[in-house]
């Protein structure tokens, strides 16, 4: 379980939705927790050793349960932390109000929040001068860099776990101006085997089902990007029943996706066969104006890549007569021939807009990443280069180990005469 809730002893900064929803977040975080046995051993580490004594720490996450517990491990390992979303509609605020009453973790984050709002909760966050900054998708980072230069002396370093985050972060350092160390989060073994492909493949068909209540069996779904989410996506799609098209730039990946059983051809070939659109990309416009033209009618798309740009929902607006609300999260678009495109989440994170994101069990892994990337950076003070660092191998290592003894899983290890054959050069056939 979570640490006892400890009420702040003065009011908390803060700017969420309801605070009488605390009790049921109370409630939801422990329930996550029960899953988190690994973050949960991180944490009760962090008590003892305050590794992160006297650093500010911001983080730009989903603020969601899971992350909730993340939170409440870097407050024990000492961090003084302030808590914004990354993602107008992945806010849970009942978890939000539970961390800024029972936890005295200011939150900054409301479901539904305009863009404006958004932007204001990150610059809430650059006012905290961070040392640290956890951030899913660079916003925070990008901001820094752009309109808060003296403040890059307060920094000692960034983690990232988005597969876009990472992408900026390569673009930021191609072009200069990224002059701090960032861990990459995303690329660690047991992130993106895991949550990206397992947590990604669940969640997003949870929150495509929730929003519409339809049937996969039988349906034409089509996955854009065979990256780890899309892989993950894929494999669950076909598991409910769905006849799954793959659509793909990389030759590898399309490969990939063939050899695993998919069919593999490009978006303009399969918009017209397709139910269902998923993108998972990170990329923009994967879906536009040409595919919209070919759809079927009633044909749904939904993103779970992490922005909003996957779909060009901009130029639909433009092409629909009339645009309404048919289920919560459920929008038709209707065109002047009268066919109709079903957007779902707005084009958002489907899985975290309609749904709960990823279960619990499998954020276990990611945030354990997380907390032991921000404990890294914070040992490695002044140690580090600019530029984009991995995980270290023995702490993706280590989290895999307190997984699987967490569930009760023994693996072998090699004995000394295979140690031997392993490091010589000698021995062969």
């Amino acid at each position: 379980m979570v640490s006892s809730p400890i009420k702040p002893e003065a009011p908390v900064r803060h700017d969420v939705k309801d605070l009488s929803l605390a009790p049921l977040g109370q409630q939801r975080i422990e329930w996550a927790s029960r899953e988190m046995p690994v973050l949960r051993q991180i944490r009760d580490r962090f008590e003892k050793e305050k590794p992160l004594a006297g650093i500010r720490l911001a983080a730009c996450c989903h603020v969601t349960t899971e992350t909730a517990n993340l939170a409440i491990a870097l407050k024990a390992g000492g961090a003084d932390a302030v808590l914004i979303a990354s993602n107008p509609l992945s806010t849970q605020d009942d978890v939000a109000a539970s961390l800024v009453v029972n936890y005295g973790i200011p939150v900054f984050a409301q479901k539904g929040e305009d863009t404006a709002t958004y932007m204001r909760h990150v610059n809430i966050a650059l006012d905290h001068r961070p040392n640290i900054i956890i951030d899913d998708g660079c916003d925070v980072v990008a901001t820094l860099v752009k309109e808060r230069q003296h403040q890059l002396s307060d920094i000692i370093g960034t983690t990232e776990e988005t597969t876009t985050g990472i992408v900026r972060l390569k673009a930021m350092f191609r072009d200069g101006v990224l002059t701090f160390p960032a861990i990459n989060v995303n690329d660690a073994d047991t992130k993106h085997f895991f949550d990206n492909r397992y947590g990604t493949g669940q969640s997003t068909l949870d929150g495509i089902i929730r929003a519409t209540n339809i049937l996969l069996a039988g349906k034409t779904v089509v996955v854009a990007g065979y990256g780890w989410c899309g892989k993950g996506t894929a494999l669950r799609a076909r598991g409910m029943g769905a006849n799954v098209i793959v659509t793909e730039i990389d030759p590898v990946r399309a490969i990939e996706a063939v050899m695993d059983g998919f069919r593999v051809m490009p978006m303009l070939e399969a918009a017209p066969l397709g139910d269902i659109f998923i993108t998972v990309t990170g990329n923009k416009h994967v879906i536009r104006a040409e595919h919209f033209a070919v759809m079927k009618d009633g044909a749904m798309v939904a993103n779970s890549g992490h922005f909003d740009i996957e779909i060009d929902l901009a130029t639909l607006k433009t092409l629909a007569k009339e645009v309404r609300v048919v289920r919560n999260f459920t929008e038709e678009y209707i065109l002047p021939s009268g066919k109709s495109i079903i957007v779902l989440g707005e084009g958002r994170l489907i899985n975290l807009a309609a749904a709960e994101g990823h279960p619990a069990s499998v954020m276990d892994m990611s945030f354990a990443n997380q907390a032991l990337g921000c404990e890294y950076l914070v040992k490695h003070k002044g140690q580090l280069a600019a530029g984009i660092h991995p995980i270290p191998a023995a702490v993706d290592q280590e989290i895999a180990r307190l997984k699987l003894q967490a569930m009760g899983i023994a693996i072998d290890t090699l004995t000394p005469e295979q140690v031997e054959y392993m490091n010589s050069w000698t021995s062969g056939t």
